[in-house]
């Protein structure tokens, strides 16, 4: 990754070499977006390592608590497992330091005693909404400064976006 200014980027850098084979240089938008979005993921990364540490937990299993509380569905080992990417072995490591630190419960389905549902504890659930309320009113502050229609772009935005990288699956190997 270079470091370096989207704004400054030319549009038609790389052109001319590429020019053979087919490639485009980014466009500069692009370039802007994918600078503000890994900045936005450092930031929100600090704020998850600070509360993981807190807990004694792991960034992952901090993941596994937003994924439980955003699911549609209820959320199962199984989907916890494809949600977050990784072996049953770790997600099974992940939902015990859950359960034993008191954020989730496994509940096992009446219809069926073979599925599990993780809940997210209540209580667990307040304790995390009340660290990152800082997130929640930063984000409302910012919302402020928009309106209703440029809040429905942004948000058909990301929904595209969380869409289209759910459906990518790993690189390239390097």
């Amino acid at each position: 990754m270079e470091n370096r200014d989207p704004e400054q980027v030319p549009a038609a850098e790389g052109d001319a070499a590429d020019e053979g084979r087919g490639a485009r240089a980014p466009h500069p938008d692009l370039l802007s977006l994918a600078v503000e979005l890994r900045r936005l993921d450092g930031e929100l990364q600090r704020l998850v390592h600070a509360f993981a540490a807190g807990q004694d937990l792991h960034s992952t299993d901090v993941q596994a608590l937003a994924a439980i509380l955003d699911s549609a569905t209820p959320m199962t080992p199984s989907l916890l497992r494809q949600r977050l990417g990784i072996t049953s072995g770790a997600v099974s490591a992940c939902i015990d330091r859950l359960e034993r630190a008191g954020h989730v419960k496994r509940v096992r389905e009446s219809t069926d005693r073979r599925v599990v549902h993780l809940h997210y504890v209540p209580g667990a659930q307040a304790q995390a909404r009340k660290y990152f309320a800082p997130l929640a009113e930063a984000t409302d502050q910012v919302r402020r400064r928009f309106d209703a229609s440029e809040i429905a772009i942004v948000l058909t935005f990301l929904r595209a976006l969380n869409e289209e990288l759910g459906e990518t699956r790993a690189g390239p190997q390097i």
